[in-house]
């Protein structure tokens, strides 16, 4: 698939892009360079071949799911200019 400059600059008026005269030829070949690297990527075959999430075929390692702080709420809130049943008290910002 090969774009025209008409495509082009409709693509540039889209997308609110103010591409200048002397820009839009050079733009025009960019991206038929990249439609065209596309469609060579959709003429490979690539039947038999199981699609991979990742390239490598690695496990992630895990950390063990432990608590490693002590809760610290109370001595938190002792310096909170407002708390109320454990929550933090704030002024009201929005109407």
């Amino acid at each position: 698939m090969a774009l025209e400059r008409s495509d082009v600059e409709k693509i540039a008026h889209l997308a609110r892009l103010g591409l200048r005269e002397a820009d839009l030829s050079s733009t025009l070949e960019a991206l038929n360079r990249i439609l065209g690297l596309a469609d060579q990527m959709q003429a490979v075959d690539t039947q038999g071949i199981a699609p991979l999430a990742h390239p490598l075929e690695a496990s992630q390692r895990l950390r063990i799911d432990r608590v490693t702080e002590h809760n610290q709420r109370d001595a938190y809130q002792a310096i909170a200019p407002a708390v109320d049943s454990g929550l933090y008290l704030v002024p009201k910002v929005i109407e």
